[in-house]
């Protein structure tokens, strides 16, 4: 008996050459070249040229019905292609497919769009999303996905992880962003929320003694979204007992090199750079730098303290206050309306200007210097900016003055805009490539000035490090926690913690965040209970697989790379979700709709 399909279309080759194959697919393009049709077939693996040729009458007379998108199954004998006609950007370019038999299995209206369109909306795309997935591109994206998520798993099975699988339904607990609630049916007026990350759970399983586990899962967040973010995404979540930092780290990078080696064939350095958080912030701004871009920031706050031009002066002086320069080698080239633009840039991260100075002979000093500030500044401060930026005649050199976080976001991001603009390439502030780094010695706590308190910076289940725990409740600010972040090209991958096992520490951190003891027993209780059972030392990080993935493929959003997801909104244009119920639905959750939130 014949089999439908004998092969893909896409892996056909000049291996092949003198077989009958059977192929099933879709109809990518059909072209009648003058009583010679030609059909471009097309599966997950690719597409292949079938000619059909008017002498099979009744094959033929099927052929002329084919059109776009058609489901077909075809027999044909695997020829080589006339020379002259080869397709080198094809596995299968070498080689044709004489058809001797057509089956339509299911015909198509027309679509709605060409699937080799290159300049589909988004909207379309995602209201079509079924077609979309259709697409080569869209195809080979999923198929990297898979490859990914499949050598991760080898990975972790190799080095003696077990996959194990923790609730969906589950409490809600402050984590850092909003929770999706779910109501109870069965317990009126309770809710189940969906869990921002398993984190208490693989702690948990730790306690218990699974000492390697791992879980590739979906984890749920209510909060803003933007090209890197949905309201549910996947996480590669591992967690290991009796490892320290290093070997934590060491092993994960190995893990991100063999995924990248084996997917895409790029050599990640050997070892990784590895950067302290204080060091990123005050070189670039940002905890996790894009090293390609070959600019860093001039540290000018002292230099300002005594200048007249207040903007500066007076950032230097306040509390908290930064003053940098940020030199853009070549700059000059930079327009005056491009200057505006990033000024307007800037302001989106609170920055109230951007002040600048071209440089246009640094042998003059001030004669030397094109800006409306430099008449605010004397001749040291000019001296010392041209010494420590090391600006030279034709650079461009910007300023950021105020709070350090409106300074580090603005020039940061600034940085990024200039390095990843077409300026930026051409003039080689942009080095193609991949930079890989781990962030390391994160601040323990954060200090949230609207709340009046400290607040972790990642989660306060993070272990400060040692000795750093009898300053949790005198020292918050100055306790140093044991949290690391793999970056690569301005994005974080993934990123974790020693985690405490100790309860008396645990409870520390608790205080320090003026969380009670009956508050800590509500919401973390069972962890609290657990830690006082022999909780061994443990840790482990979590990585974005669609992240990954994104960044592998080239792809501009994880929406490229998830198979079905939401807008920025929140919002799946395929299925319409969300969407109302009905109202006995709500009954039976104990809901009722006030019609002034109805939307």
């Amino acid at each position: 008996m014949t089999k439908m399909r004998s092969h893909y279309s896409g892996n056909l080759s000049v291996a092949e050459l003198g077989q009958t194959v059977s192929l099933c697919g879709w109809v990518h393009r059909r072209r009648d070249h003058g009583g010679v049709i030609f059909v471009d077939l097309r599966d997950r693996e690719g597409t292949v040229q079938v000619v059909c040729d008017p002498d099979i009458p009744a094959m033929f007379s099927t052929a002329e019905t084919l059109r776009n998108e058609f489901c077909v199954r075809i027999e044909g004998l695997v020829r080589r292609r006339p020379e002259g006609t080869e397709n080198t950007t094809l596995k299968s370019g070498q080689i044709e497919i004489l058809c001797k038999a057509v089956q339509v299995l299911n015909p198509s209206v027309t679509p709605p769009f060409q699937l080799d369109d290159e300049n589909l909306s988004e909207t379309t795309r995602l209201t079509h999303r079924v077609l979309d997935l259709r697409r080569p591109q869209m195809q080979k994206n999923m198929m990297l996905r898979y490859k990914v998520a499949m050598t991760i798993r080898r990975f972790l099975d190799g080095n003696g992880f077990i996959d194990v699988e923790t609730p969906m339904l589950t409490k809600s607990t402050p984590e850092g962003a909003r929770d999706y609630l779910v109501p109870s049916r069965v317990n009126a007026g309770m809710f189940f929320a969906l869990p921002q990350s398993p984190q208490l759970f693989k702690q948990l399983l730790m306690v218990a003694g699974f000492d390697k586990y791992y879980q590739i899962t979906k984890c749920f967040r209510d909060e803003d979204l933007r090209a890197d973010r949905q309201p549910e995404f996947t996480q590669v979540d591992i967690e290991t007992s009796f490892m320290d930092e290093q070997e934590i780290r060491d092993l994960f990078e190995g893990m991100i090199r063999e995924v990248f080696q084996q997917t895409i064939g790029v050599e990640l350095s050997d070892p990784f750079p590895v950067m302290q958080y204080k060091d990123a912030m005050f070189l670039y701004g940002s905890d996790k730098p894009d090293l390609r871009i070959n600019m860093q920031f001039t540290e000018l706050t002292d230099v300002m303290k005594t200048v007249d031009f207040k903007v500066f002066s007076g950032a230097a002086n306040m509390e908290g206050g930064r003053v940098v320069g940020l030199c853009v080698p070549n700059g000059a080239e930079i327009s005056r309306s491009e200057i505006d633009a990033y000024t307007t840039f800037v302001a989106i991260y609170g920055a109230k200007g951007l002040a600048w100075i071209k440089v246009n002979d640094a042998a003059k000093g001030r004669e030397g210097l094109q800006s409306p500030i430099v008449k605010n500044l004397n001749d040291e401060a000019i001296a010392e900016i041209l010494k420590r930026t090391g600006a030279k005649n034709g650079d461009l050199i910007f300023f950021g003055a105020d709070k350090a976080k409106v300074v580090n976001d603005a020039i940061g991001g600034l940085r990024l805009k200039i390095g990843h603009s077409d300026f930026g390439k051409r003039s080689g502030l942009m080095t193609e490539g991949w930079r890989p780094l781990w962030v390391i010695d994160f601040p323990m706590f954060e200090f949230d000035e609207e709340g009046d308190r400290w607040v972790a910076c990642h989660h306060p289940f993070t272990s400060p490090q040692d000795g750093h725990e009898d300053w949790l409740e005198s020292n918050a600010g100055a306790c140093i926690a044991k949290a690391y972040d793999m970056v690569l090209n301005g994005w974080e991958l993934g990123g974790g913690s020693v985690r405490i096992h100790r309860e008396e520490v645990q409870s520390k951190v608790f205080r320090a965040l003026k969380i009670d003891e009956e508050e800590a027993q509500a919401k973390f209780g069972f962890l609290l209970d657990a830690l006082k059972y022999g909780a061994p030392p443990h840790g482990g990080l979590a990585f974005g697989l669609d992240r990954i993935v994104t960044m592998m493929a080239g792809a501009e959003s994880i929406r490229d790379v998830i198979a079905f997801p939401k807008t920025q909104r929140a919002q799946c244009l395929l299925t319409h979700a969300p969407s109302p119920v009905d109202e006995k639905q709500l009954r039976e959750l104990h809901i009722r709709q006030r019609a002034t939130e109805i939307k």
